[in-house]
């Protein structure tokens, strides 16, 4: 069990979409992640450019993005996913 399981909320910490919020879809490879998100692109990232936080959403593996939105939505953080986080700089 890692910090970067799939359905882990996380925050975007580097790239246009820095400070919003996302889900982890799949796990690609030891460095790589597929997220998705209400207000973030599908796309494959670094899991360096996230931080984890403790909240969680039920998906399967590869999740359609109509499917994160459902989980999103089931789970009551679609307010919280809709938010900015400011970000400190390093």
């Amino acid at each position: 069990m890692s910090v970067y399981d799939i359905g882990r909320i996380c925050v975007k910490t580097m790239g246009r979409e820095a400070g919003y919020y996302c889900v982890i879809v799949d796990i690609i490879d030891k460095n790589y992640l597929l997220i998705d998100g209400l207000k973030v692109r599908r796309r494959r990232i670094n899991y360096k450019h996230i931080e984890p936080i403790k909240e969680n959403v039920e998906i399967k593996k590869g999740a359609s993005h109509e499917e994160v939105e459902a989980a999103i939505k089931k789970a009551k953080l679609e307010k919280k996913m809709k938010e900015i986080v400011s970000i400190p700089i390093k």
